[in-house]
């Protein structure tokens, strides 16, 4: 059912075939529904600084380290990059404001997504931009059994973030195999141009308001509307990628 994609993926970057060992899960918009915090917290907490952002603007740069994002608004509003301090400072106002906002839940779909995963005997790994001390925690609470810390790629283990394909070449490392031996699982799309860049078959999920084509614009080999769509094909996938 996925041949053709897959052998498009191949074709494009001059792999021979694919051996499906690990599976590469982003954690905002695919494992938990929290992008609309996200969203809410940038837009609200900029604004004491002088900076703007809107909802919009925020799942379009989804996937950036949080002083990436920053520097951005800084550059555009103050010309400049910011400092040390007032990246502290202005990081921790958005964290803040997210951390008023109720828990998000489970994104549906993703526990039944991961257990399958596990249950074929690949790897999930997590590769965030998030930097929450209580990760693990966290993921542990809803889906325990799954995620161990070394099979976890945060914003303290890399230089750059998404869009630079830095934290999937990582998740790559940490589980000891080569780009034609995993998945991605995506919902924004510079998450998506990272696993595209290390050249990884990646599958984006659209869970927010952008657009599908934005999407597969960034380079999405496969797109579903949503985890459980995704959990309800992953049969077939795991059959096509053996």
């Amino acid at each position: 059912m996925f041949e053709k994609e897959r052998e498009q993926y191949l074709t494009s970057n001059g792999f021979e075939a694919t051996r499906l060992k690990a599976v590469l899960f982003d954690m905002d918009g695919v494992l938990f529904d929290s992008m609309p915090n996200h969203a809410y917290a940038w837009s609200h907490a900029m604004t004491q600084f002088g900076l703007k952002m809107s909802p919009e603007e925020a799942y379009m740069h989804e996937g950036r380290t949080g002083n990436g994002t920053i520097n951005l608004l800084t550059q555009k509003y103050w010309g400049r990059d910011a400092t040390e301090e007032e990246l502290d400072e202005i990081y921790q106002a958005k964290a803040d404001v997210f951390n008023m906002r109720e828990e998000a839940p489970e994104m549906p779909g993703a526990k039944e997504m991961l257990y399958a995963v596990k249950e074929d005997g690949c790897q999930p790994v997590l590769v965030t931009g998030s930097g929450q001390l209580s990760l693990i925690d966290r993921l542990n609470k809803h889906f325990p059994g799954i995620f161990t810390k070394d099979k976890m790629v945060t914003s303290f283990d890399v230089k750059y973030g998404k869009p630079n394909p830095e934290p999937y070449l990582m998740g790559l490392k940490k589980a000891g195999v080569e780009p034609w031996e995993g998945i991605v699982v995506e919902n924004a799309p510079l998450g998506v141009e990272a696993g595209v860049a290390a050249r990884i078959f990646t599958i984006a999920v659209n869970t927010g308001p952008l657009p599908d084509q934005v999407l597969l614009d960034a380079g999405a080999n496969l797109l579903f509307h949503s985890m459980q769509e995704l959990k309800d094909n992953w049969e077939e996938i795991r059959r096509t990628f053996i």
